[in-house]
């Protein structure tokens, strides 16, 4: 594996490179384990949806993806770069130029003192970029706000808020984009359009892009959706092939068609989380399953 991690093989590497991945949280009377051995590859210029219950460990995966929380143990990459091992000079860094970040709360988002293009301009203080009002003028048109530059965040909806905070979070042009629940707040056309920025930031410029997301039907439009379950990765769906052009198309009924094949995810130790609507089916009285392979098959049945 360091083989893939070494500067001479930069073009090989993924973007995000996850392995065994364990994240515990301590405090005087309880010790949470919200990471189990998280195993995770995303190559550049994928869309993925990370999907999962409350709790699952999903929004602790990203927060650690975005340098805002550290691994307890396992191994993390982003872009080749080792997260257990930057010092504080180099994750300020890292935060600001591999990573940028779209979060549900737009409170986080934007400086309601400032309209929309000084938000956008903001972050680029920080760097050495030319004609920054240019950049941040043409991040606007790109998410479809340049009416609004000139409106402070009371001024807008929530939807606008958040099409700004994605131009905020490219202004330094991250080679990684994460989003939180980013249409957790808004309704379900806006939500529509908001993962439609997505997919032509993924489609047109090839951004990686990252998102956490409790909305499943939504997440039927992206390419590749890992599902976490109990701290680990339990499942993948990825977009079937007759659908890879329907979404310019719109001729695809998303909310309603099924539109991408699930597999299950068998870790590095052999482990294999099996739907927990499947163990159900099987009536199983206690931990114990039958394993059989017959004619190329895997057959799990009841003792």
């Amino acid at each position: 594996m360091s083989e893939e991690l070494n500067a001479n093989a930069v073009d090989d590497r993924p973007m995000v490179l996850a392995e065994n991945l364990v994240k515990i949280y301590k405090t005087a009377d309880i010790e949470v384990l919200a990471l189990q051995g998280l195993d995770l590859t995303v190559q550049k210029g994928e869309l993925t949806a990370i999907i999962g219950n409350s709790g699952s460990g999903k929004s602790t995966f990203l927060n650690m993806l975005g340098g805002l929380d550290e691994p307890s143990a396992g191994r993390l990459y982003v872009d080749g770069q080792d997260l257990f091992k930057m010092t504080r000079t180099q994750k300020d860094e890292y935060k600001r130029n591999t990573v940028g970040f779209v979060w549900q709360n737009n409170a986080r988002n934007l400086l309601p003192y400032m309209t929309a293009l000084e938000n956008i301009i903001t972050p680029m203080l920080l760097t050495s970029a030319k004609d920054k009002k240019a950049r941040a003028e043409e991040l606007l048109d790109l998410v479809g706000m340049s009416h609004r530059k000139n409106s402070r965040h009371s001024q807008l909806s929530g939807g606008e808020q958040q099409r700004i905070a994605i131009a905020i979070a490219l202004a330094n042009s991250p080679k990684l984009l994460l989003a939180d629940e980013p249409t957790g707040s808004v309704d379900r056309k806006t939500a529509d359009y908001i993962f439609d920025v997505f997919r032509r930031l993924n489609r047109d410029y090839g951004q990686t892009i990252i998102i956490v997301t409790h909305d499943v039907e939504l997440s039927k439009k992206v390419n590749r959706v890992v599902a976490i379950r109990d701290g680990k990765i339990s499942s993948e769906r990825i977009l079937r092939e007759r659908y890879q052009g329907s979404f310019e198309a719109g001729a695809v009924n998303w909310m309603e068609e099924e539109t991408q094949d699930e597999f299950a995810i068998v870790d590095k130790a052999g482990r294999l989380q099996v739907p927990r609507h499947m163990l159900e089916d099987l009536g199983l009285e206690d931990n114990k399953i039958k394993v059989a392979y017959e004619e190329g098959k895997v057959i799990l049945s009841k003792p």
